[in-house]
């Protein structure tokens, strides 16, 4: 199933190069900008402050954000199944995913030790796993196979100029108030924000829409895991979600404790804003003409374009760390080739997908998709949390080692790729 595009009035000097996107993506983006924008105010900076102002180690916070992977699971699993349920649907789940999401940070917020940590993070991992499967089938839902990547490409958009404004705005808040837990509580506000954009904005595809070739649910998930080009691409996924841990939970405690440049201390606050804002500045500058430029590439191609650039950036990050001069302009290098690495890689994947999915069993698909996060958190954010616990020679050099491993990612997309050819051969 998928909408039927409206006519769009006469278009503006914009318009001509974007693609026709329905207006339900449109709402879901807004509501997309304004949840982002407050997980700007946290995404970079929970890990310095639980480390550095409650007191834990490095390993205890990865352990515990890595908790969030468990509870994600089964979020991951049930948001799946409600989102192609005709009796609870994809609006309902993004609805309860919001209202979950907004009482984690809240909890968040409150933390003073690790078991408190623990509780935040399961909910959180709840939250966004019904998150996930919800939202992204409903971008898939109103997207046609010609601009499908641009479509995609839209709601990413729109989640990098809220995190770009949110880190900045996170950074000039510190430094006025000098308290983190503010910004876990305007957090938990953004997500009432776009409860309310959802509730307004998004309407519910029609049941007999979602269910015309109804079956059981342990019968689609079989059918699902016999679907070998799929689990094929979730073995190359997991090896991207890790990655793109280590940028989220790992790298700005990284930058604070081990890359120095002028004096005995790692980079100051604002310094990791500006970098994670520049990062988050080029994946918005690169989003729509990175996109636009890999549609004519397959999509195993362009994820394997995407990996070969987060071996760069990893190999930048740890020269970063070791050179002994002109760290900042390094971890910036990084920063800049890790953005252009997630901008050829989200569109992709989610296209990748949705085709590959039946449209009935799309929640299902994405729901299994999404799992992949949650692996990718479980193993990365411990991994990672230990690597920075070790002596600075294990430190620095773990960062070579996600380097190396993309060799692997790049071996499975390549079979992945003879796969769908010979699949479409027949």
């Amino acid at each position: 199933m998928t909408f039927k595009l409206m006519k769009l009035a006469p278009q503006s000097q914009l318009s001509l190069w974007l693609p026709s996107i329905h207006p339900q993506v449109w709402s879901l983006a807004i509501g997309r900008f304004f949840s982002e924008v407050g997980t700007g105010f946290t995404l970079f900076y929970a890990p310095i402050f639980f480390v550095n102002e409650v007191g834990l180690s490095a390993t205890a916070v990865g352990i515990a954000l890595a908790s969030a992977s468990i509870s994600g699971i089964v979020g991951r699993i049930v948001g799946g199944f409600l989102a192609d349920s005709g009796s609870w649907g994809r609006r309902r789940t993004l609805l309860l995913a919001t209202a979950i999401s907004a009482i984690a940070s809240l909890v968040f917020a409150t933390t003073n030790d690790f078991t408190i940590l623990v509780i935040g993070s399961l909910i959180n991992g709840l939250g966004i796993g019904f998150y996930w499967p919800a939202v992204e089938v409903v971008v898939a839902d109103a997207s046609e196979i010609e601009n499908r990547r641009e479509t995609f490409a839209i709601t990413r958009l729109a989640d990098n100029l809220g995190l770009a404004i949110g880190i900045t705005l996170a950074g000039f808040l510190i430094g006025v108030i000098g308290s983190y837990r503010w910004l876990f509580i305007i957090d938990a506000i953004s997500f009432l924000v776009f409860f309310g954009v959802i509730y307004v904005g998004i309407s519910e595809t029609d049941k007999h829409e979602i269910e015309h070739e109804k079956t059981q649910h342990f019968a689609s998930w079989l059918a699902v895991l016999r679907d070998g080009r799929f689990l094929v691409y979730i073995a190359a996924n997991i090896f991207f979600t890790i990655y793109i841990s280590q940028i989220h939970s790992i790298l700005p405690l990284y930058f604070k404790n081990f890359v120095i440049e002028s004096t005995d201390k790692g980079f100051a606050e604002t310094i990791i804003s500006r970098i994670f804002a520049w990062h988050v500045v080029v994946a918005i500058i690169c989003q729509l003409p990175v996109t636009s430029a890999l549609k004519r590439c397959s999509h195993t191609l362009a994820l394997t374009v995407s990996a070969i650039l987060w071996a760069i950036g990893f190999t930048l990050i740890w020269v970063s760390g070791t050179a002994g001069s002109h760290n900042l302009v390094w971890a910036t290098l990084a920063l800049g080739v890790f953005a252009v690495a997630i901008v050829a890689y989200t569109p992709s994947a989610a296209s990748l997908v949705t085709e590959l999915a039946p449209e009935n069993q799309r929640g299902l698909y994405f729901s299994i998709n999404a799992l992949c996060w949650a692996v990718g958190s479980f193993i990365g954010h411990p991994l990672g949390g230990w690597a920075l616990d070790q002596p600075r020679i294990i430190s620095d050099r773990f960062w070579l080692g996600f380097s190396l491993s993309v060799a692997i990612a790049v071996a499975i997309l390549q079979y992945l790729s003879r796969i769908l050819a010979d699949s479409s051969s027949k």
